[in-house]
Parts: C-alpha cells; sequence; structure tokens
C-alpha cells in the first residue's frame, strides 16, 4: 500500500507542472469554465476536549517545533506572516513557512495548541529534540532506522520520491536511468540523497556535500556541479525559481536508485519515550490522505519565495 501511495503521489506532483518550472492551469471548457478538480484538503479534525495537559512538551498549550527555516519548500523564511506564516522565537522580526508549518499548524488546531517555531541547522534538530529546547521536529526528515533510533517518529506525513536535478538541455537532461548518469554531483549533508543514492551512480564523481538545500540547489544552477539529487518537492521547488533546471526522474524503471520505503516515508519526531505526543500527531496524520499532503505540499510550492 505503501509503494502504491508513494508513486501515486510522485506521479500527482509530477503532473502538477507542465515543465521544470511551469504550473499546469486548468483547462477551460467552451464555456469559459474549468474542468480540472481542485482537490479540497479534509477539515481539521476537532480534539480539542482531548486533555493533553500531562504531555511532556505541551503541558502549557504550546507545541514548539524545530525546522531549518531555510528548506522549501518544507520550510523557509520571510519577512511577514502572509500566507499563514509563524513568527519564529529565536529570530525576531522573521516568520516560518512552508508545508511543514502547515502540517504543524494543523497539528495545532486540531488540539487547540499555540504553536511556535524555532529556527535550528539541520544538524542541530535531533539534538534540540534530546535537550528538550524543541518539542517536536517537522523538517523533511526521512524515516530511517539510524533516525529512529535516536528519536521516535509519527506519520509519514509525505511520500517524497528520490529524483535528480540538472540544467534543461545539458548532456546528463538525456539520460534514461542513473546508470546513465555522468559528470560531477552533489546533495545536500545528512540525508539519503548523498549517503545511499548518489553512491549508487557509478558514472559520476561526488563533490562535497552541500550544508543545506538551498546550497545543493545553487550548485547546480551555477555549474558547479552537473546535477543534484533531492527528492520531488525539493526539486520542484527549485525548478519553480530556476526554469532553466530540469528534472530527471526515473520513478518506475529498473535503473532508478534502490531505497527502503523508509527512505523516501518523510515522518515527524517526537523525544525519545514520548508516545503521548507521536500518539496525537499520528492521530491527526492518520485522518488525511495522500491527496491532501499532495494538495498541502503544491499550496506551499505555490506561495514559496525564491530560493
Amino acid at each position: 500500500m505503501r509503494k502504491f501511495m508513494t508513486l501515486t503521489l510522485a506521479l500527482s506532483l509530477a503532473l502538477t507542472l507542465t515543465a521544470c518550472g511551469g504550473k499546469t492551469d486548468p483547462t477551460p471548457t467552451p464555456d469559459g469554465e474549468n474542468t480540472t478538480p481542485v482537490h479540497t484538503v479534509a477539515p481539521v479534525a476537532n480534539l480539542t476536549g482531548v486533555d493533553t495537559s500531562a504531555i511532556p512538551g505541551v503541558e502549557d498549550g504550546v507545541l514548539t517545533v524545530g525546522m531549518e527555516c531555510a528548506y522549501a519548500p518544507y520550510n523557509w523564511t520571510q519577512l511577514d506572516d502572509s500566507n499563514g506564516a509563524v513568527p519564529i522565537v529565536n529570530n525576531p522580526g522573521s516568520y516560518a513557512n512552508g508545508y511543514d508549518v502547515m502540517i504543524a499548524q494543523r497539528l495545532c488546531d486540531a488540539y487547540g495548541w499555540e504553536l511556535e517555531v524555532m529556527a535550528i541547522e539541520w544538524d542541530g534538530l535531533n539534538a534540540a529534540l534530546a535537550s528538550g529546547t524543541v518539542d517536536m521536529v517537522i523538517a523533511g526528515q526521512s524515516m530511517t532506522a539510524v533516525r529512529m533510533a535516536q528519536v521516535d517518529m509519527a506519520g509519514p506525513y509525505f511520500y517524497a520520491s528520490i529524483v535528480c536535478v540538472t540544467k534543461a538541455g545539458s548532456e546528463q537532461a538525456a539520460a534514461t536511468g542513473i546508470s546513465k548518469l555522468t559528470g560531477t554531483c552533489t546533495a545536500q549533508t545528512g540525508t539519503v540523497w548523498y549517503d545511499t543514492c548518489l553512491p549508487q551512480i557509478s558514472g559520476a564523481q561526488m563533490m562535497p556535500q552541500a550544508e543545506t538545500a538551498p546550497a545543493m540547489v545553487m550548485a547546480v544552477e551555477s555549474g558547479t556541479v552537473d546535477f543534484i539529487c533531492t527528492d520531488m518537492p525539493t526539486a520542484m521547488a527549485a525548478c519553480a525559481t530556476y526554469p532553466d533546471l530540469t528534472i530527471l526522474d526515473f520513478t518506475g524503471t529498473e535503473d532508478n536508485f534502490q531505497v527502503s520505503e523508509e527512505e523516501i516515508n518523510i515522518g515527524l519526531s517526537v523525544r525519545q519515550g514520548n508516545s503521548q505526543l507521536q500518539e496525537c500527531a499520528n492521530t491527526v496524520l492518520n485522518d488525511m490522505s495522500v491527496e491532501d499532503f499532495n494538495a498541502l505540499m503544491n499550496q506551499a510550492i505555490s506561495v514559496q519565495p525564491e530560493l
């Protein structure tokens, strides 16, 4: 079932763009009406009657969530509260938005909590969780065995197929599988993209890891590397900003990355042993469909700033 959901979401996201940087417009009928169906995200369940006053982290009715605030379309920083952005408590005057913020807000709306976002570097997220600095991490983290040995995870709250991004018209753009890729490549540090996927491309030369997702995207846009490896949402966000980039999606072919379901399932993290908060998150996420996840991600991509 998860494999089916993953493929369904990958295809659905891919169809969102007619080309790498262009959004698909609804098809008009002769009378001018649009025929393309628009999925409406399921309303947030009302769970405010659930007593969460004894759950570690939310006893005060505030859910403090850690994320990079620099990883569009999952999360980013902006200068105002437009499109539902929330203040970043450790960066006064700045606001967080993106898919992760939308998911966090749904959790808070369901239970009547106040949402608080903290901007934390990728490598420091799990440490912030362990120390109690944040109650939850929602940051586009894969549900890998290594990560789940350090934290407890709820979800998935997204299913992200793995793709490559290169310059349109380049030699790499004609590749029909990972065995056809050549040249230099990179991916973000601390991800399955760099640690698991890129080593499977025998014909390419791995360059040093990019510290952040924007740095990774800029590496291919600037020509520092020939291509990058990332997930579909990040690739779509990159192409929405840089129309000269194109996505290489080998999903459904035999010449594709070999990854486990856990490595493409995206989950949110709570402190080890905090099963009550984990259960609260799962209750909300289990009430959402793949189409709901897809619709929220498309919303995030539609309002993201330039990378």
